[in-house]
């Protein structure tokens, strides 16, 4: 068995590992998701937790974990008898990210029910953590239904599992800690708002430390046992005050005072429900605890709201977690309880040192925490047939208009893509419309269509008893559909001629509307710019959103218009993509005025890049950002080389173009089969 790497060895990360230690004394909190880019000891923090806390005493045999002091009445594994228990260390259950309905909730033998009327049922991995951590690296990459079922075990305390009206319920409590990098993917608020606790790492900017984390790695690697031993009085002291806390825990007094302090600070940054006020009470009654008190004090609010509200704060998909600490300071100053005790001392409840000290600990800002990189230099305007990107021709970027809500573009036919919310396809969530064979195990019964099946073999079979006599090759899978996440590849026209007559705010406010909407329905983005007289690859495909609209706000304009270019740029990209990602199926959206400018036969040369899109059938809408009196119509000409459809950005919006999934859908197929 591989040593882990001691907690107590970890430097720095004063939020990451005060955080787990909340939860660790108080698995009520709700868990931890740690934010933050890679290689900055998120997963090895999470994983030498596991280490720290107490051993679990279960009832021998018993697949649930089920305590022998208490064991559940509902076990599957039940009923238990007052035998004595035995004691095992806690466990840590890792969920990968491609895991199944079935191995995260467990699975029943759907064949034995039907035949044999018995709740033949396989433990999944919420029946292994319960009484232990689940963690889940790289959350945000997980399905959401996945994503949803876990965070239901994890408030109600039980998974349930049911598959065609047999059902069993046992009980799942445990840790729940999700990392993840935002560059990869935000999490829906709704999802965000589950988690009791969020924080923030980032790796140091202090040599010193940086040295020492190189330092202490190297020493690990070399001889993880000897590592660890140098270690073990750190662990152990570690370990027993998180059993200290737990005892003293229930004997936490949580005033009056506090509590207008909690509810106040909740009101005053506007938190959506009241999970925030109670996972605050619950964060602040563990700080106490683990400081060896029995009050909970104004620091200990302080310390909650940092930790518990950053990521509850989101107004806007695209606003980053975090918090005021001013405006904090300012309503706990003025909602201060009068049964408060005395301050504590300048180094507050825990003392200056240790993974909960004031080293950076509750969340405060250091130096070397904050983006990254240089203001924008303002550079000359210039219109259309001005010089390439990067020379006097440039203007700076403008910001964008308010966005709105748009209406739904989607994908023609039937997909089986990645779970999402944007175009039809084959899913194992949906409604059902039919059923097949098998391939591979079982995991959604159509019940109808194996009685079906099975009922002609009945005589033949031998059939004598209530139940029916079922065979493997009469079993059928449910086929269903629900809604898949496409790429939706945006393909920007930042020349001259956007610039012009004041349009790129309103065409970047359009486009942010889009992403907005593509970070609603779970899709990657892309997004291509073409202007001066070269195409660039702004964002590959991700499914970070986040980062596609900051690439968008920074956009320059100016110079001519290589519409081509643009467009065989894009051509391309959907090329390399089909290969990593072949089920996801892509929609091109194309912004411009349709003007293509520069170099011999400009518009010749972008009407049979256009084509290639067309002859290969790929899904795309242009949004036409022609404006004024006169119009040329180039965009719609555009929408038809490409054999999609052409909408205005007045017609963009929601509440304006009432049938223009359909347009999209009929009028690139009606070209395709003329």
């Amino acid at each position: 068995m591989t040593t882990p790497f001691p907690f107590t060895a970890v430097v720095g990360q004063d939020d990451l590992r005060l955080a787990l230690l909340l939860n660790a004394v108080s698995p009520a909190v709700g868990g931890v998701l740690v934010r933050g880019e890679k290689g900055t000891a998120k997963s090895t923090a999470v994983r030498a937790l596991s280490a720290l806390l107490p051993e679990v005493p279960v009832v021998p045999g018993c697949r649930f974990s089920c305590d022998p002091a208490a064991p559940d009445p509902g076990c599957p594994d039940g009923p238990h008898g007052s035998g004595g228990g035995a004691a095992r260390p806690a466990r840590m259950v890792e969920l990968p990210v491609g895991a199944s309905e079935d191995r995260l909730v467990g699975a029943l033998d759907i064949e034995r029910a039907l035949a044999e009327g018995v709740k033949a049922f396989e433990p999944g991995l919420l029946a292994d953590a319960h009484r232990g951590i689940l963690y889940v690296d790289e959350v945000n990459l997980l399905h959401d239904h996945l994503v949803d079922l876990l965070l239901d075990a994890a408030a109600m305390g039980a998974s349930y599992v049911e598959r065609e009206g047999v059902s069993v319920r046992h009980a799942a409590r445990f840790l729940l800690v999700g990392t993840m990098n935002p560059e990869e993917g935000e999490l829906r608020p709704q999802l965000l708002d589950r988690f009791g606790l969020t924080v923030e790492v980032a790796a140091s900017r202090e040599p010193d430390q940086r040295v020492e984390v190189v330092r202490r790695r190297l020493a690990y690697d070399d001889d993880p046992a000897g590592f660890a031993a140098r270690w073990a009085g750190e662990e152990a002291a570690v370990r027993a005050r998180i059993a200290a806390a737990r005892e003293l825990l229930p004997q936490v007094r949580l005033g009056d005072g506090a509590l207008r302090q909690i509810a106040a600070t909740c009101a005053a940054f506007e938190v959506d429900g009241m999970r925030a006020d109670i996972v605050m009470a619950r964060t602040a009654t563990a700080l106490a605890a683990w400081a060896g008190r029995t009050d909970v004090l104004a620091e200990d609010v302080r310390q909650a709201a940092l930790l518990a509200l950053p990521h509850r704060r989101r107004r806007n998909p695209f606003d980053a977690p975090g918090l005021d600490e001013d405006k904090l300071d300012e309503t706990l100053e003025e909602f201060g309880g009068d049964d408060e005790d005395p301050d504590p001392g300048p180094d507050g409840p825990d003392g200056p040192d240790g993974p909960d000290g004031g080293g950076g600990g509750g969340g405060e800002p250091t130096a070397d925490s904050g983006p990254q990189g240089g203001d924008t230099a303002s550079r000359p305007e210039a219109g259309e047939g001005e010089p390439a990107p990067g020379g006097a021709g440039e203007q700076s970027a403008v910001r964008a208009s308010e966005p709105f809500r748009t209406k739904v573009l989607s994908v023609p036919g039937i997909g089986e893509g990645a779970a999402g919310r944007r175009s039809r396809a084959r899913t194992e969530q949906g409604r059902t419309t039919g059923a097949r064979r098998p391939r591979g195990a079982l995991t959604k019964l159509h019940l109808a269509a194996t009685v079906q099946a099975a009922a002609p073999h009945q005589r033949a079979r031998g059939r004598s008893g209530p139940g029916l006599v079922v065979r493997r090759d009469d079993l059928r899978q449910a086929t269903r559909e629900g809604r898949e996440g496409n790429l939706v590849l945006f393909v920007v026209d930042a020349s001259g001629s956007m610039a012009a007559r004041q349009r790129m705010g309103a065409v970047k406010g359009a486009v942010l509307s889009l992403l907005l909407d593509a970070y609603q329905r779970r899709d990657k983005v892309g997004l291509v710019t073409f202007r001066g007289s070269a195409a660039d690859v702004a964002l590959p495909p991700t499914s970070s959103v986040d980062a596609a609209a900051a690439r968008l706000e920074s956009l320059p304009t100016g110079g001519r218009t290589p519409l081509a270019a643009g467009l065989l740029k894009a051509h391309d990209v959907l090329r390399v993509e089909r290969l990593r990602d072949p089920a996801r199926r892509p929609l091109v959206v194309v912004v411009t005025d349709g003007r293509a400018t520069g170099g011999p036969e400009p518009v010749a040369l972008a009407g049979r890049a256009a084509r290639l899109f067309a002859a290969e059938s790929v899904a795309s809408v242009v949004v036409d950002c022609e404006s004024g009196p006169v119009r040329l119509g180039l965009a719609g000409r555009l929408a038809g080389e490409l054999g999609g459809t052409a909408v205005t950005l007045d017609e963009l919006r929601a509440d304006s173009i009432a049938g223009l999934v359909r347009d999209v859908q009929g009028t690139g197929a009606s070209r395709r089969a003329a």
